[in-house]
């Protein structure tokens, strides 16, 4: 992707370099590994059970001593590449909100490693990236993309992690636009099941909004970019973490959509550009 020369966000704090006297996953481990696969890329509802697989996972966690260091040059560089992309998503959902009578309400991204403190709660890298809609904010261990790639089979690459920047602002999108609150709301009283099938709707949501910012940035996609954001999204389909994790798939415990589902409807956002076609819930649950 280019990016080089462009704009950075001023709305991402880098933490990189500093350890915050939290516990971080050292080596990841099984439990690790489920906790990844069940967070990635934003869902709320999963992210319920992190707390309790954390616990079982402290054996294989370490003490940090508040120490703080140098980056090397290649995680200055990355970080830039996440700010450049970060500013990407600011100016084309400015742009489209302001094109649809609205303002964009700009979030933030905090880029860490090990563990974070949110406004949603304290989290490790294992939870994957998220979105907090307690602080509007996005948080992302830029370490996560090579675990994405060894362990989950995607192609990685830059754009792999620009569409996962990108579908965490999804999230934000339905946070500012009362679609999160809407869901949590209907989801009250469903048995899991069903308030699965809402959260998948969701998620598949947040892919769409990443593909129609991939269409507004065309001219700044590369040969491979595009196959590299449908990698990464097949990758953390469902049923393929849960065939690759358990060697078998469960769709009435699925929170994200499948893997042909995420990439149909980033594709779809992709192609269209419009941001008024990705209703997925009519789409799914009618």
């Amino acid at each position: 992707m280019k990016w080089r020369g462009n704009r950075q966000s001023d709305n991402v704090e880098d933490t990189r370099g500093m350890s915050g006297g939290g516990k971080a996953v050292v080596g990841g481990g099984i439990i690790g590994l489920i906790i990844l696969a069940i967070n990635l890329f934003g869902g709320e509802n999963a992210k319920m059970l992190t707390p309790v697989l954390e616990q079982m996972n402290q054996g294989q966690t370490t003490e940090q001593t508040g120490e703080q260091r140098e980056l090397t040059a290649e995680e200055k560089e990355l970080g830039d590449f996440a700010k450049t992309v970060f500013a990407y998503t600011e100016d084309t959902f400015s742009q489209i909100f302001q094109e649809n009578g609205m303002q964009y309400e700009m979030p933030k991204m905090r880029l860490f490693y090990d563990s974070v403190d949110t406004a949603c709660g304290s989290a490790t890298s294992a939870s994957g990236p998220f979105y907090c809609p307690g602080d509007k904010k996005v948080y992302m261990d830029l370490r996560f993309f090579e675990e994405l790639k060894t362990r989950f089979g995607a192609k990685g690459g830059d754009f792999a992690i620009a569409y996962v920047i990108a579908h965490e602002v999804g999230h934000h999108i339905q946070t500012i636009t009362g679609t999160s609150g809407k869901v949590r709301q209907a989801q009250q009283g469903k048995s899991q099941a069903e308030a699965n099938k809402l959260s998948v709707c969701l998620e598949l949501q947040a892919d769409f909004y990443a593909g129609v910012w991939a269409h507004y940035n065309k001219q700044y996609l590369e040969e491979g970019d595009i196959d590299e954001a449908l990698s990464a999204a097949h990758a953390v389909g469902d049923d393929a973490i849960q065939s690759k994790m358990q060697g078998h798939v469960q769709p009435d415990t699925f929170t994200h959509g499948t893997s042909e589902q995420r990439i149909y409807w980033f594709k779809k956002g992709y192609q269209s550009g419009d941001i008024n076609q990705g209703d997925t819930f009519s789409a799914l649950l009618d």
